[in-house]
């Protein structure tokens, strides 16, 4: 689980958005910019050429 402090203050390095913490993936989520971040031995890897691009399917209806 990531600190939710570090959560508050990290935002998507492409879009400046909020990110989604998904601990499932382990990976920290933009709607925005469609990518997803992965989090290695607990450090958040904030680099757009580390990320995934995330399909329809996985982000679905906005989560609110």
């Amino acid at each position: 689980m990531l600190d939710k402090r570090l959560l508050d203050i990290l935002v998507c390095p492409v879009t400046k958005a909020p990110l989604e913490w998904r601990a499932e993936h382990n990976e920290l989520w933009c709607r925005a910019s469609r990518l997803a971040y992965p989090v290695r031995d607990g450090i958040p890897v904030m680099l757009e050429d580390e990320a995934r691009s995330l399909s329809d399917e996985e982000l679905g209806p906005a989560r609110g």
